[in-house]
């Protein structure tokens, strides 16, 4: 099969490398893809904003499968445009890509479909006062989340009502754009956060092995969250015991209620979850589509046709037998970020060292 690849990050590149081992892989290509994928695709020279100019390109080349790995082409309709003009795409629809596009809606689908997460509270720009009066009778510290997409980094944590006013002011005057026109604000749970991806067919769906990932830029979860410094998998805090529990109360919930309203979820369904002191999942976010950087390591700790798993699910007929988790394999991922990153930071500084950490047996992901 012929694949072209949406995107030009790390996922892209993970995915990609896990595309190339399939047996059923035939020509790859990336648009933009980097410098690291380059080495493995061929360059699609199309604009990931331009539908027509991707369709004609899949078409002249005889595309199979184009894999999505960003939100925001998710968020623009890149699936619904590419599947009206008769390819076969995994990646979910507009309308189903709002899990991730507004925590509100993936607030309500929860509630909708009987999912365990945090009690919560949504307001406009224009209720910030009554946002303001809320958090008065709250406990401390609180979440307060920009409602839209934001690279990762939307979410910040209030310890004191100084922090939660000076987040809602900041929010609401533009730090995250149009992300922040709304905000969502939830009380703070406690215990281990942990990354479940399911491979979605609208109906069906295959779990991949459990990660944790750490957002903080600072050792010691310190400083602002990212969009990622790190993660490894398979995470032993989901036993097997406990992925039951998170595949019937969170997985299985959310892609009936997604099918029973008319939005079938075909893709990645990332469930980003904390678990309790309870050893009970709740739920943080929702996200359409693979994690970055779980799935530098998730990719790594399963064998088997990868591409043929995400061609089934996206055809509507999930072939779960396709691929399984490598046993006793464990795999981590550390993210180097410029200087200054998650703010304003350098860039265009040369990396080296990338052949000597190759030669030593570590895959440089580009990104």
């Amino acid at each position: 099969m012929n694949v072209l690849i949406i995107g030009g990050g790390g996922r892209e590149h993970a995915l990609t490398l896990a595309i190339a081992k399939s047996e059923s892989c035939g020509s790859i290509f990336a648009a933009p893809g980097n410098p690291g994928i380059l080495k493995i695709a061929r360059r699609a020279d199309v604009k990931i904003s331009d539908f027509l100019q991707i369709s004609n390109f899949c078409k002249e080349n005889q595309i199979d499968l184009v894999v999505v790995g960003p939100e925001q082409p998710l968020a623009d309709g890149i699936a619904d445009a590419l599947r009206g003009m008769g390819h076969f795409v995994f990646g979910p629809s507009k309308d189903a890509a709002m899990l991730e596009v507004s925590k509100d809606f993936a607030k309500n689908i929860m509630i909708g479909a009987g999912v365990p997460t945090a009690a919560y509270k949504s307001f406009n720009s224009y209720e910030k006062n009554d946002a303001l009066e809320y958090i008065q009778t709250m406990a401390l510290p609180l979440v307060i989340k920009a409602d839209g997409l934001a690279a990762g980094k939307g979410v910040i944590i209030a310890e004191s009502m100084y922090d939660a006013e000076k987040a809602i002011n900041s929010i609401f005057s533009g730090e995250f754009g149009s992300a922040g026109a709304k905000i969502v604000i939830e009380e703070f749970m406690t215990g281990e956060e942990a990354s479940v991806f399911a491979i979605c067919d609208g109906k069906d769906y295959f779990i991949l092995p459990p990660a944790q990932d750490h957002k903080k830029i600072f050792d010691g979860e310190r400083g602002k969250n990212t969009g990622g410094m790190g993660s490894f998998a398979p995470t032993p805090m989901i036993t097997p015991e406990l992925m039951t529990i998170i595949e019937s109360k969170v997985i299985k919930p959310v892609v009936d209620f997604m099918n029973e309203r008319g939005t079938p979820f075909i893709g990645c369904l990332y469930a980003g979850l904390m678990i309790t002191p309870e050893n009970e999942p709740k739920v943080v976010e929702f996200n359409v589509r693979f994690g970055d950087p779980e799935t530098q390591t998730v990719l790594n700790v399963i064998e088997g046709d990868f591409l043929k798993l995400l061609y089934t699910a996206a055809t509507g007929k999930i072939d779960k037998e396709c691929v399984k988790n490598r046993k006793g394999v464990v795999a981590t991922c550390v993210v180097l970020a410029a200087n200054g990153y998650p703010d304003s930071y350098v860039k265009g500084d040369e990396i080296s060292g990338i052949n000597d950490a190759e030669n030593v047996g570590a895959i440089v992901y580009h990104a």
